[in-house]
């Protein structure tokens, strides 16, 4: 017996990603309900590459009676509407928005990192998935903290524009055509020209001088990682259609060598570390596109600082940074709890 599971928000960037990704990792269920607005209601999309077809229901009037679980990618103001629903309903809602995040009632999770925070999921039947950026830096960081305790993080993040969903992909190209025919490149989704520059600017700006982005990612670490662990962000829109990178300086309690790291990561779940060294021994949001793992690159000690290391870090920001996580957090849920598959 398998599991009833809804994908709402199934029209979108990472909608879609998370009805290949269920298809792709062939996630035990029974049946798919894919839901959207009533824009699209009767659309047919496909199941991954199985040929069959999921007919798009309106999330509206939807019955969530009977579902198991249901992974939302369909914004935080939607989510608000319809997430109790559902969850009043009985059906475990896997949230992709930032509503529930920092929610004391609500596991923030990253299978790799912290899967036992699911254990407290009952408290409000909604599980929360982490900001894109977020998910792929704990993953790398998790093995690190565990050998030599992390006190310190200074990150810089290069986020595609597949971020800001279809409309900021949109633009990137638009704007890209548009320059080299001699057309004007005006801004729309974003706040400057996106093609051909970098935006140092996601989301709203705080009081204090950050951005929501930004901020999401300091708390978010410390909810899922360490409580102590003091971070500060730069999140920066960079023209690249999917796969966020970041450039990561930790400093420890203790010493770690370079070649400690690289080995500690070798061996870390959900890491591929490649470190050669030598020209186009790393990796670049090409090579990560499409592709489920963190990948880790450039490891090296920061002669500046006591205890200090830096490396680079690579992901697509659709699947770890949204769909997979969202989709590990379903198959968790059922290994831990449901246990049905």
């Amino acid at each position: 017996m398998g599991y009833r599971i809804v994908v709402a928000g199934a029209t979108g960037n990472v909608g879609r990603e998370v009805v290949n990704i269920l298809a792709e990792r062939a996630f035990p269920a029974d049946e798919v309900a894919v839901l959207a607005s009533s824009r699209s209601q009767g659309i047919e999309i496909e199941y991954g590459d199985t040929d069959k077809m999921l007919k798009i229901q309106n999330i509206e009037n939807f019955d969530w009676s009977g579902w198991d679980m249901a992974i939302f990618a369909i914004g935080s103001e939607a989510t608000q509407k319809y997430a109790p629903i559902a969850a009043a309903a009985g059906c475990v809602v896997i949230d992709n928005s930032s509503l529930f995040r920092m929610d004391p009632d609500v596991p923030l999770i990253v299978p790799e990192v912290n899967p036992d925070a699911i254990d407290t999921y009952k408290r409000k039947n909604i599980i929360a998935n982490p900001n894109c950026s977020t998910a792929q830096l704990v993953v790398a960081l998790k093995p690190l903290h565990d050998y030599a305790k992390i006190t310190r993080v200074v990150v810089s993040t290069y986020q595609s524009v597949s971020g800001a969903g279809k409309e900021g992909m949109d633009e990137l190209f638009e704007q890209s055509r548009n320059i080299f025919v001699g057309d004007s490149a005006d801004a729309k989704k974003f706040t400057k020209q996106i093609a051909f520059n970098v935006i140092p600017h996601i989301d709203s700006f705080l009081d204090d001088g950050y951005t929501k982005e930004e901020w999401k990612m300091m708390v978010e670490v410390k909810k899922i990682l360490d409580p102590k662990i003091k971070l500060t962000a730069t999140c920066v829109r960079v023209p690249v259609f999917v796969g966020h990178s970041e450039a990561v300086n930790i400093e420890y309690e203790r010493e770690m060598s370079a070649e400690t790291a690289q080995n500690i990561l070798r061996e870390a779940p959900g890491i591929m570390l490649i470190d050669k060294r030598e020209d186009g021994g790393y990796t670049t949001p090409v090579e990560a596109a499409g592709d489920d793992a963190t990948y880790v690159s450039r490891v090296r000690e920061d002669p500046t600082v006591d205890n200090g290391l830096a490396f680079w870090c690579v992901s697509d920001n659709l699947r770890k940074g949204a769909a997979l996580n969202a989709v590990q957090i379903a198959e968790l849920l059922g290994r831990r709890h449901l246990k049905k598959g």
